[in-house]
């Protein structure tokens, strides 16, 4: 791996480590890796056979994770801003994973199995083992538009809403295979609607909360194509202790911190 003075950088461009002794490129003015990333990867079962696909993967942050701790075997970056795309790829080489992580620059909205077979170098349709998604959150309209147009299309439905990703997880996902998913609680609601019309059976559900006395900030749910109905919501994920509240940097409770060290939720 290179050290950090030999990596070229473009003006827009800074260079971070973080957890999993990855290094990472990230645009200044594009939306930045985040606690709902890592949590997200966390929240993967492992399955180290798995072809995992990520859509509107921005740097590459989930996948990275996923490979580097072999929760999956290969993973696709679909992205569908072409300098991010670009971007996958160059955290790909970075960090020595470029043979098992590749970006494909498309709107999620037009993935298909072809298109998907087609990038791992295969004239037959193919089928993903796992999806993950971090969609964007936010209606378009919602707010004024002061942000820069990279941050705006992450954080905004601009190219398709929690229905599109779901639709574009349910045409590529095996039979069986399963679709993680970090979200908004408020819009809980939406999520199901979505999944239950896409036949992603919700299998497990957690939510996250700052701490005791706050509400839930995100919710992650794992679903499975063609799954029968069954769903296990977990007890909660409490990052900080309530009396941590105004500390500048609140330490994590015991739960959270086995969550980070280990990736996982499971004990």
């Amino acid at each position: 791996m290179l050290d950090f003075e030999q990596i070229p950088l473009a003006a827009d461009e800074r260079l971070d480590k973080v957890n999993e002794n990855i290094m990472l490129i990230q645009k200044k003015d594009g939306l930045t890796y985040g606690t709902d990333a890592y949590l997200l990867a966390a929240f993967v079962r492992s399955d180290k056979n798995a072809l995992c696909v990520d859509l509107g993967s921005g740097t590459g942050i989930i996948p990275l994770l996923l490979c580097r701790r072999d929760k999956v075997a290969r993973a696709v970056g679909v992205e569908v801003q072409t300098d991010f795309a670009e971007l996958i790829g160059r955290n790909a080489s970075l960090n020595g994973l470029h043979e098992r992580l590749t970006p494909l620059c498309l709107d999620a909205r037009d993935l298909t199995q072809v298109t998907l077979g087609r990038t791992l170098g295969s004239e037959q349709g193919v089928c993903a083992d796992v999806v993950v998604a971090n969609p964007p959150y936010m209606k378009v309209g919602n707010g004024r538009r002061n942000e820069a147009d990279a941050k705006y299309i992450a954080r905004h439905e601009v190219c398709g809403g929690i229905g599109d990703f779901c639709a574009a997880a349910e045409r590529i996902l095996r039979y069986g295979g399963s679709f993680y998913v970090v979200y908004r609680p408020d819009r809980l609601g939406e999520l199901m609607a979505a999944l239950n019309e896409q036949k992603l059976e919700p299998k497990r559900m957690t939510f996250v909360h700052a701490d005791a006395e706050s509400e839930p900030g995100m919710v992650l749910v794992e679903a499975r194509a063609g799954g029968k109905a069954s769903l296990c919501v977990t007890p909660p994920l409490i990052l900080h202790d309530a009396e941590s509240r105004g500390m500048s940097h609140r330490p994590l409770t015991e739960k959270a911190k086995r969550v980070y060290e280990g990736m996982s939720f499971e004990d």
